[in-house]
């Protein structure tokens, strides 16, 4: 089976409107730049996003929001975004915020396939509104469910053409997780090697999981909020 893609585009080709959509990265890093760009450019509308949060007004799923191509965000965290304010205020776009350990602990139940587990995390909150609530040993607990995606799409340091795929530092946030819980997962990576070149021990994915790789180029890898020490 050939996974690799000439580029993003041909990767996201089949993408269609009104799908699941989950895309790797904290913040601002490790976002799937490329992948990104080539749905806006495609412009499909009425896309669900699974995102830890929603990028900045120009960048990452900004870019989305600004065309209103995503009628759905599932986050755990709004960031420094306007354009998703804006939207989310005058109810042009749906948001279900989840706590972030919530939202990280469902989507690797997708993966490991566990159909659903219990938490404590938003009890007697907003939250809980029409959850199962159990008692365990005295402490309340939401049921959640696992959640999937029609695609995965991840960034990744380097990958080889099997689809094994490295991450580097915080990047391994959600991306590792998301890559096991689309139903048909995409990878862009900085470097493409051949198979072999990967030592095994660093492989952060595996390539079982992995439909689609190619390699990304022109990333701008932004900063969301720069913080530097003042000279004396």
């Amino acid at each position: 089976m050939n996974k690799v893609f000439a580029s993003a585009d041909e990767a996201i080709s089949d993408i269609s409107s009104g799908a699941t959509l989950m895309l790797g990265g904290f913040g601002l890093n490790g976002i799937p730049e490329n992948a990104i760009a080539a749905l806006v450019r495609k412009n499909i509308q009425q896309l669900t996003c699974i995102s830890n949060n929603a990028g900045v007004d120009d960048f990452g799923l900004g870019l989305l929001l600004k065309t209103k191509q995503i009628k759905k965000m599932i986050s755990s965290y709004v960031g420094e975004n306007a354009e998703f304010e804006r939207q989310l205020l005058s109810g042009e776009l749906e948001v279900e915020l989840i706590p972030q350990g919530t939202l990280a602990t469902r989507i690797q139940m997708a993966g490991m396939g566990i159909p659903a587990f219990y938490t404590p995390a938003g009890y007697g909150t907003e939250i809980a509104v029409g959850k199962e609530i159990r008692d365990f040993n005295g402490k309340h607990y939401l049921m959640e469910h696992a959640l999937h995606a029609d695609f995965a799409i991840v960034k990744a340091w380097k990958g080889d053409t099997l689809g094994n795929l490295v991450f580097r530092k915080t990047t391994r946030n959600f991306s590792t997780s998301m890559a096991k819980a689309g139903t048909i997962t995409i990878a862009e990576v900085e470097e493409l090697v051949t198979p072999g070149e990967i030592d095994p021990d660093a492989v952060d994915v595996a390539g079982v999981y992995v439909h689609r790789i190619f390699e990304g180029k022109h990333y701008e890898k932004r900063i969301e909020r720069r913080t530097v020490r003042l000279e004396k």
